[in-house]
């Protein structure tokens, strides 16, 4: 009988070619995965703060009325990844990473004073 002599498999360059578009992919997944994890992180923050803010005005309205500081209200929300700016009734969240992300949210400033 005649041995049958067949050989499969894949070649050195192809292999090296899907190891290419692999490599490729990642290098573009990469950056964008970073830009949106900073993105989430800021959005993280402004509800964190937004719920701080909700919080501090139901306690406003239910209690005593005093007000309460804006590094109070910042220490409340819990922020990580942003460092607020406060204008009068504005407050402006900048991410630490990259100052191009950034969120503006209206404050009423009865309950909020300054520092």
């Amino acid at each position: 009988m005649r041995k049958l002599n067949h050989k499969t498999g894949f070649t050195l360059a192809e292999l090296l070619i899907v190891v290419a578009i692999i490599a490729v992919l990642v290098a573009i997944a990469i950056p964008v995965f970073g830009a949106q994890l900073q993105k989430a992180q800021l959005e993280t923050d402004t509800a964190n703060l937004r719920s701080a803010y909700a919080e501090v005005v139901a306690d406003y309205l239910d209690n005593t009325g005093t007000t309460i500081t804006q590094s109070a209200l910042a220490s409340k929300a819990g922020l990580k990844y942003t460092t607020p700016t406060w204008a009068s009734e504005t407050v402006t969240l900048t991410h630490n990473k990259n100052s191009a992300l950034t969120e503006t949210l209206k404050v009423d400033s009865s309950i909020i004073s300054g520092s």
